[in-house]
């Protein structure tokens, strides 16, 4: 029956959309899409960081052309949704003594670890506190796996491994190979760590499995870093998080009497059970912090016959603001990221709020805060949704679009995680374009946009862009390209709006597709689920039948 139900969608999509070649159509304007990422990335808004001057311009820029065109406030009879925020730096942070019988091992900061915590404290000083290894830290009961079982880490530090067991040859059975699950990713060692009650986390990095070197280790978790805010000043994350070397990692084994122990072959072993370590760590920094909130800017277009049942698109507005000067500029004027994504879901909000027929469903546009320090606006969202989950059909989100080509492909981060996987083909199909997984699954892409956090509640979460065949010069272009941005853009100054290199109508084309994904459900009754051995699948499940 459920795949009759999706045919029948498929169908009447294709009847709805009618197949228009890779053109864009005469509703998506190309020219107000760059207008919005001119103004977004111009140097009078400062590289939009949160919490500065330029990061209020931005939010009053997206509500004044909300406001403009009759999207209705999104918070009540506001536009925003406060978040509130605390800035952390570590300081006076002291080397990572490791106590054993065979005397004390020192790492250094900075070469060896880094650390730091979000709780809202002024100092944090562990001693004597014991060690555990428990394998990947993780706890899935749908792979029948629990690292944590039988284990008593109650103001302890575990070492755990990056990424889960999937990863790497000779694991096809486990999990779900080398397409990484949220158990593999860094922040839910954090959270998984803090609900067994220790004190701290000492993850042990490598480069293929993390997916990046030592180097953003050491870049990302040092200095300032920004958090949520909790009422009970973050008390109930840890005292410390940190990550080790995976040299220091074989130190620290050594020191254990484990010398040449293979800690990552025998941590995906089902037979692996985890294990007390002879030794003790003290580790001590102090904080200085600052409070500060920034907003979730929130629009609705109001369905006419089930307005209670809401498709949210999604976008970070932030970047970094002004940091590190190279070549006499300091701005980061996140033009690809993400002036794009914002500039595609007011142009996607204009054309439904001037549509002659309003949609069915109510269409939710928010444009979030704090993507580049952890998802933070997404999350706080997810954490205080405006729009109950178990009613919010779907999510469809915008970061870094490509803007440099005519994209063939459609690139899904997280192909086969939902039935949103079925719509995209369709509309990729009348499009001209085709529908792809990302190559890398194993670096846990799925995990790194705002929106994971709507998977975490259980709603289906679609993120996907052209990325590696443009339309007439192929995929060699296309692979071209990818390198150009990553290697010569992200995260840089130099992302900033380039009328010789960007391609408006391709850009155009991305918005439409987006548009059209959204429209299938807006004109449907369907609702989109996960797959059978998603890790959301349940969550969702519970909160529709509640």
């Amino acid at each position: 029956m459920k795949n009759i139900l999706i045919l029948a969608l498929l169908t009447a999509l294709l009847f709805s959309c009618k197949k228009q070649g890779p053109g864009t159509s005469k509703k998506i304007s190309s020219d107000r899409l760059i207008q919005h990422v001119q103004v977004l990335a111009s140097d009078s808004f400062m590289g939009r960081q949160p919490a500065s001057p330029g990061g209020r311009y931005t939010t009053e820029y997206i509500r004044e052309q909300m406001a403009g065109v009759g999207i209705l406030p999104g918070n009540g009879d506001r536009y925003y949704q406060e978040v509130p925020m605390v800035s952390i730096t570590a300081f006076d942070i002291s080397p990572m003594r490791i106590h054993s019988g065979k005397g004390t091992l020192e790492l250094n900061y900075g070469s060896d670890f880094v650390a730091g915590g979000r709780q809202v404290r002024e100092a944090v000083d562990i001693r004597g506190s014991e060690l555990v290894f428990a394998g990947f830290g993780i706890v899935a009961p749908e792979y029948d796996w629990n690292d944590y079982e039988g284990l008593d880490v109650k103001g302890k530090t575990v070492v755990v491994l990056v990424n889960d067991p999937g990863f790497g040859p000779g694991n096809e059975d486990i999990f779900r190979d080398e397409a990484m699950t949220y158990y593999g990713r860094w922040s839910y060692k954090y959270e998984e760590a803090a609900r067994q009650g220790a004190a701290a986390v000492l993850i042990i990095h490598e480069t293929e499995p993390a997916s990046y070197g030592w180097p953003v280790v050491e870049n990302s978790w040092s200095g300032t870093q920004l958090y949520l805010f909790s009422p009970d000043s973050n008390r109930g994350s840890l005292d410390a998080e940190a990550w080790i070397s995976l040299d220091a990692a074989k130190r620290l084994f050594a020191a254990a009497g484990m010398e040449g122990y293979d800690f990552r072959s025998e941590a995906k072993k089902r037979s692996f059970r985890s294990f007390a370590l002879p030794m003790t760590m003290d580790l001590s920094f102090r904080n200085e912090i600052t409070t500060s909130s920034s907003d979730n800017v929130i629009g609705l277009i109001r369905g006419s016959e089930r307005p209670d049942e809401y498709i949210v698109y999604t976008a970070h507005w932030d970047h970094l603001g002004v940091g590190k000067a190279y070549d006499g500029d300091s701005i980061y004027n996140g033009a690809v990221d993400n002036a794009t994504g914002v500039a595609t879901v007011l142009e996607i909000g204009r054309t439904f709020a001037e549509s002659e027929k309003a949609p069915d469903r109510s269409i939710v546009l928010l444009l979030v805060t704090g993507e580049e320090s952890g998802l933070l606006g997404s999350l706080h969202y997810a954490q205080n949704p405006i729009y109950p989950p178990a009613q919010t059909v779907a999510n469809i989100n915008m970061d870094a679009l490509y803007p440099f080509a005519r994209w063939k492909d459609v690139t899904v981060v997280g192909y086969g995680q939902s039935e949103m996987d079925d719509i995209a083909d369709t509309v990729a199909g009348n499009m001209g374009r085709y529908v792809q997984a990302n190559p890398h699954p194993e670096a846990g892409y799925f995990f790194r946009s705002d929106h994971f956090n709507f998977a975490k509640i259980g709603v289906p979460a679609f993120y996907a862009k052209g990325s590696s065949e443009d339309m007439e010069k192929g995929k060699a272009f296309g692979e071209k390209i990818f390198r150009y941005y990553r290697d010569s853009l992200y995260h840089q100054v130099t992302d900033e709006y380039d009328p010789q290199r960007w391609n408006p109508e391709g850009f155009a084309a991305e918005a439409e597709f987006m548009y059209r994904m959204g429209r299938a459900l807006a004109f449907s009754d369907f609702w989109p689920e996960w797959k059978p051995g998603s890790e959301f699948r349940e969550i969702r499940e519970k909160s529709r039948t509640r």
